[in-house]
């Protein structure tokens, strides 16, 4: 979000970027045609394998061969312009108003669905006394929220009705994208309405604290977050990121930063938990997350070593809140000394229904994108040199 006339806030993670693709990757110099494409998937590939072929080789890397010329340059621009045309039009700019209805900030946004409804993050509307959503087209719409969640830095929002001719973005699987995958966000960053960048998904499985507090100490975690180094700045909050077909694999939301504008690692939340959380957003205005109540450490070799574990693949419960799923389920806690560190004596939770748990985020995972509230799951535990099962019913997180 682009906040204007308040105390200036810098955060260690701040809102999304855009970034440009070195002008020597592609060079425009060469005359040519753009071949005709019998569909839109054709062209797509064509302009990926015009990028591939033009970038530099590494020594000693082999490479690889399609048996067809690449394709002249022009073409990653079409297909580039091509997608903007379409998507750009369900890409707003949304107004955060004061209750004397002053703009005090910017964010952006995207149309999910034909009755209105805007995924947009949290943080752009924490506050917000009033939005104004605007169109491409210069179309402008009053809105409001109808839901929000904090943990996942997603909202849902509302207008009226939607401009003619605009529908929803179609959502893509972020369980299917991949490190060096190209990605586009669109966006308003600095208060630029309709910006577009280009990069790369540069990394998977980060994750994003919660702005809250959870109970028993520390912060909520979303995790399978995904990395960009397509530019994003303050402003590009809400917006999608796309793949080169024009599905959202992501909701563009932080930048790891020092100086509040985009360094190449932005941070995008994966779209499988915008199709998890906005339906119940929009339906309840809330989203209910299970819940264990306890925390957790992974653990390294000499951790595993010290304290005669057989592997250190696992979460490892450090402590319990009381009146939780996982004091009910009798789970034992480690405790934790700050002198010493990690002390002996905890579970390691290493499977859950079957699936392997290789460390904490495996668990929240698990809870955040599988695990629905009142469920009961079953616990795969090493507890004092000996595998245990251990059914434990998921509440609702406080």
């Amino acid at each position: 979000m682009y906040r204007f006339h308040r105390s200036p806030l810098f955060l260690f993670i701040v809102i999304l970027a855009l970034s440009a693709l070195a002008c020597q990757a592609l060079s425009i110099d060469q005359p040519a045609t753009i071949p005709q494409a019998s569909s839109r998937q054709e062209l797509v590939d064509q302009a990926v394998a015009t990028v591939m072929a033009q970038l530099p080789q590494a020594t000693g890397m082999p490479s690889v061969s399609t048996g067809q010329a690449a394709p002249l340059s022009t073409d990653i621009e079409g297909a580039l312009v091509e997608l903007y045309k379409r998507v750009n039009p369900a890409v707003v700019h949304i107004y955060v108003l004061d209750e004397q209805s002053f703009v005090i900030g910017t964010g952006s946004g995207f149309v999910y669905d034909d009755l209105g409804h805007i995924v947009t993050n949290n943080h752009v509307v924490t506050g917000a006394q009033g939005l104004e959503v605007v169109f491409s087209d210069g179309t402008r719409r009053s809105a409001e929220v109808v839901g929000t969640d904090v943990d996942s830095d997603l909202a849902a929002i509302r207008i009226e009705s939607l401009p003619d001719g605009v529908g929803p973005i179609p959502l893509g699987d972020s369980d299917n994208v991949q490190v060096g995958q190209f990605v586009v966000a669109i966006g308003n960053p600095f208060d630029e309405t309709g910006s577009l960048s280009l990069g790369v998904i540069s990394g998977l499985g980060r994750s994003l604290s919660s702005d809250r507090i959870a109970e028993g100490g520390g912060r909520y975690s979303l995790p399978q977050v995904i990395q960009t180094d397509a530019a994003i700045n303050p402003g590009n909050s809400g917006g999608p990121l796309l793949n080169l077909t024009g599905e959202v694999v992501g909701v563009n939301s932080a930048i790891r930063t020092s100086t509040g504008t985009n360094s190449g690692v932005g941070f995008s939340i994966p779209v499988n938990a915008v199709r998890r959380v906005i339906p119940t957003l929009i339906a309840e205005g809330v989203y209910h997350y299970p819940y264990i109540g306890i925390r957790m450490s992974p653990l390294d070799l000499a951790s595993q070593q010290e304290m005669g574990l057989p592997q250190a693949a696992g979460a490892y419960v450090i402590d319990i809140t009381p009146n939780s799923p996982a004091q009910r389920a009798g789970l034992i806690p480690s405790g934790f000394n700050d002198t010493v560190g990690l002390i002996p004596g905890g579970d390691l939770i290493i499977a859950v229904d079957g699936r392997p748990i290789s460390s904490p985020d495996d668990l929240i995972s698990f809870l955040v994108f599988n695990a629905e509230v009142g469920q009961t799951i079953m616990l795969t535990v090493i507890r004092d040199g000996e595998q245990i099962e251990l059914p434990l019913t998921l509440a609702e997180r406080p």
